[in-house]
């Protein structure tokens, strides 16, 4: 399965999402509408705890990406509108961004979860 995670900076939610996904066996891309410069370094250490490689993973924006070539779209939340596109799902998960490496934990806990049932 070809999947889309979508959030607004594209630094938290949506890239834990992504390497998430690729680690359980999904084609996975994930982008923001105002990506942000860097991926947030609690990020990177959850996914990294979770040996989950990062290497080369960085914000990119939603226009990079033909959205016809995904077979699910998914929101992470924070009231994403892309007009554009049909998100199939909105997972409205708090954006754990300038919080405790606790709490990008269970965000990454959640995200295992809701992807695991994806399969």
């Amino acid at each position: 399965m070809r999947i889309l995670f979508v959030c607004v900076g594209n630094s938290c939610r949506s890239q834990m999402a992504e390497g998430i996904a690729k680690f359980h066996g999904h084609d996975a891309a994930s982008a923001g509408t105002h990506p942000a410069n860097n991926i947030s370094t609690n990020a990177i250490t959850v996914l990294e705890n979770m040996g989950i490689d990062t290497t080369g993973m960085k914000p990119k924006n939603l226009t990079l990406f033909d959205v016809a070539d995904f077979d699910l779209i998914i929101s992470m939340g924070c009231g994403v509108e892309c007009p554009s596109i049909k998100l199939d799902d909105d997972w409205q998960l708090e954006d754990p961004v300038g919080q405790s490496i606790t709490v990008f934990e269970e965000t990454a806990r959640e995200i295992q979860r809701r992807i695991l049932e994806l399969q």
